[in-house]
């Protein structure tokens, strides 16, 4: 056990890879690499770089940083980057002199967290797409089980388990759509300058504007952007951060939505989460199945969209060409909704991928209310055998009230047998059983979800094995 502290996303909720793309060994890895990348495309268009040089800060690019020394370099110079060329220059003594050849920190720092972003939004896209998939089965499955449907939490009409879960598919494309056009219009920030001018640049290449931009595009293509930001301060423009981080928090909101249906449902005892054979719910309660897994998606969910205000509150107090007070913030705001949307999504995939369902129970409910949901057929059918349809409104209506009031009483819903000996009603028992087919009350429900479904295109998935520590 650590002395200290740790955060529960590091230590219990993220997976391997997310921590691995935020860790800060990947972080000052991107930056080796950005130097090579500058130095290759600085020697590529004329620059007293040679190609000896390149070669050897690639040599050295994936190698083990002393992290010793760079600490004890920062701690004397009270600048991280310049801690990191320096330790880096001390294993490439030929190189060392054109490391960092008109760049400002931003060169590394902003271009390695965009590369770093734009990773994370692949893992991120790959599991809720794992998640839809996985909805969709469960959907197909269930497309013509016919349900209580419910609105203000009252009985309703009846849906099925299949629509319901089109629902909650819905809004996660929803989130996929958002998604890829974050990833999309993720442009690199290239080497802009210490205001964005590119003026350093455009000294070091006497003037030449083609080949001051075309520095910039060389580095971006080789980590994979067609684009750059059109313009641009000392940094990227930190409103992209609010699109990110928004995009994480429309995530969450459809991932509380699901967790919380969940919830609801497993109190009614229709639908559960998983639960292992030897998982125990409650340390005093024996008997317990709490819907853990769909509490913790919603605490996470919760974190997430409230750390999303972060961003927006950085982006609107950016100074001009630059200030500082958006890094601290931004190092933690960003990597940990990042890290707490895997979570989530990690959870989910395991919710979705094992929901139970209680079909004797759902089956129950739906005859229990079926009668009151049938009023509708049995008025038509007793008007077609020559009842007056406003009467007959009012013989059905008050028969149940009176059928309710007993319900509340904790009788059983005698609705049925009431209107079968009503004289007043020109039906008979088996008259009305015959309109009692929950079938007859689904609407196209199940070829809703057939049609929905068909049309879903995810692209690639991640794997189907998923393991959660709950």
């Amino acid at each position: 056990m650590k002395p200290y502290y740790e955060s529960p996303l590091s230590s219990r909720y993220a997976s391997e890879e997310m921590l691995r793309l935020f860790s800060p060994d990947t972080r000052y890895r991107t930056w080796r690499r950005l130097w090579v990348a500058l130095a290759r495309a600085e020697h590529e268009l004329g620059l007293p770089v040679t190609c000896e040089q390149v070669k050897e800060l690639e040599a050295h690019a994936g190698d083990e940083i002393d992290y010793e020394a760079v600490a004890k370099k920062e701690k004397q110079l009270r600048h991280d980057v310049m801690a990191h060329i320096h330790v880096y220059g001390e294993s490439c003594p030929n190189a060392k002199g054109i490391i960092h050849l008109g760049a400002t920190s931003c060169y590394v720092t902003d271009n390695a967290d965009i590369v770093i972003y734009r990773d994370a939004l692949i893992h991120i896209r790959k599991e809720l797409a794992a998640v839809i998939k996985s909805l969709c089965t469960f959907a197909d499955k269930y497309k013509a089980l016919p349900t209580l449907g419910y609105t203000h939490f009252q009985p309703a009409q009846l849906v099925t388990v299949g629509k319901r879960a089109c629902l909650w598919i819905q809004d996660f494309m929803l989130d996929l759509e958002e998604l890829d056009f974050v990833i999309e219009k993720l442009h690199f920030h290239g080497c802009r300058g210490t205001t964005g001018t590119e003026a350093s640049f455009l000294s070091l290449f006497d003037g030449d504007h083609e080949k001051a931009k075309t520095l910039s595009m060389k580095i971006a293509a080789e980590f994979g952007f067609t684009s750059l930001f059109p313009v641009a301060g000392q940094t990227y423009p930190r409103k992209y951060d609010s699109r990110i981080l928004n995009v994480l928090s429309s995530v969450a909101q459809s991932a509380y939505r699901f967790a919380n249906d969940m919830r609801l449902l497993q109190h009614l005892r229709q639908v559960e989460e998983p639960f292992e054979k030897d998982q125990i719910g409650s340390s005093a309660m024996a008997y317990k199945r709490n819907p853990m897994r769909c509490e913790r998606i919603c605490s996470l969910a919760r974190y997430i969209m409230a750390d999303a205000l972060n961003a927006p509150m950085t982006a609107s107090t950016q100074w001009f060409e630059r200030t500082l007070d958006d890094s601290a913030n931004r190092r933690i705001s960003i990597p940990e909704g990042f890290l707490a949307a895997d979570a989530v999504l990690r959870l989910l995939r395991n919710v979705t991928s094992g929901i139970n369902v209680n079909e004797k129970i759902i089956e129950r409910t739906v005859y229990e209310y079926l009668p009151f949901i049938a009023t509708e057929n049995l008025l038509m059918g007793a008007v077609k055998k020559g009842g007056d349809r406003q009467q007959l409104h009012e013989v059905i209506r008050q028969n149940s009230m009176d059928a309710t009031a007993m319900m509340k009483q904790g009788e059983p819903c005698d609705l049925l047998e009431r209107l079968a000996n009503d004289e007043r009603f020109p039906m008979d028992r088996d008259e009305i059983t015959a309109v009692m087919n929950p079938m007859d009350f689904i609407g196209r429900c199940p070829e809703q979800v057939s049609e929905y479904i068909a049309s879903i295109s995810l692209g690639d998935t991640a794997s189907d094995e998923v393991s959660i520590d709950v």
